[in-house]
Formats: C-alpha cells, structure tokens, sequence
C-alpha cells in the first residue's frame, strides 16, 4: 500500500518545534485530531530506540487507545523516524526556512479506514501541533 504523506509550516524555529514535538507536557496539549478528543498523557523517550506512548480518548470516555512504539532512528532537528505498534512505520523531516520550520510526516496506512480518513486525521493532529507551536 502507498505511503501518505502530510505537512505542516510552522512559524517557530526548529528548536522551539523540535521541543514541542518531543515533550511529553506539550504532545498533550496537540495531539488530538479534533475539541472532542484528548491526550491525557504521554511518555517519550526521543532516542534511537526509545519508546512513546500516548494515551489518546475521547473527551466524553466512550473511547480511548494508546498510540505507541519504539524509534529507529532520531537526528536532533532533523529526523525522527519510529516503528508502530503494529509494525507500520512513521518518519517525520524536520527543515527550517528563513525562521519557519517545515514538518513533514510520511507513514504507512492501516487496512481498516479509508486512505482519505487516515491522511485527514493525521494532517488534523499536525495542523493543531502547529496553532499550539505558534500560539505558546
């Protein structure tokens, strides 16, 4: 199956944005794909071959999944690039531009949704990470 590619300009040097990426007291704060979710926590060891997890819910409790897995290879500022739980992969560029940071993500899809649901959710979450960069 195709990769799905997605993107993101972010008004914030790379630093700023590598460290809102990474954090765990800020990946709660963005990574939800709409108001009616939620990440109640996360923990992120951003080294090659670290672990993540976030715990993503919905805000009214009816449905909730933990988001993991482990990094295959981390280049502070540039690359973070993981393996899913369930062995599809993720790599994610980093580029800054005249003070703007350019994200891009590239991920393997799941069978279960639609290609188009998958890209949408994922661009949502990316497009929030964004707002709450600029907006703090």
């Amino acid at each position: 199956m195709e990769k799905i590619t997605i993107k993101a300009n972010v008004n914030a040097p790379i630093a700023k944005v590598w460290n809102f990426w990474g954090a765990p007291e800020h990946i709660t704060k963005w990574c939800q794909a709409s108001d009616d979710w939620h990440a109640p926590s996360a923990e992120n060891d951003l080294r090659t071959g670290g672990k993540f997890t976030t715990r993503m819910e919905a805000k009214d409790g009816s449905f909730g999944f933990d988001f993991g897995g482990i990094y295959d290879e981390v280049i502070k500022h540039k690359l973070i690039a993981y393996t899913m739980e369930d062995g599809r992969t993720v790599k994610i560029t980093f580029e800054e531009k005249d003070g703007t940071t350019e994200v891009v993500e590239t991920f393997d899809p799941e069978s279960e949704n639609p290609i188009d649901m998958q890209r949408d959710g994922w661009q949502a979450i990316l497009n929030n990470f964004k707002a709450y960069t600029e907006t703090n």
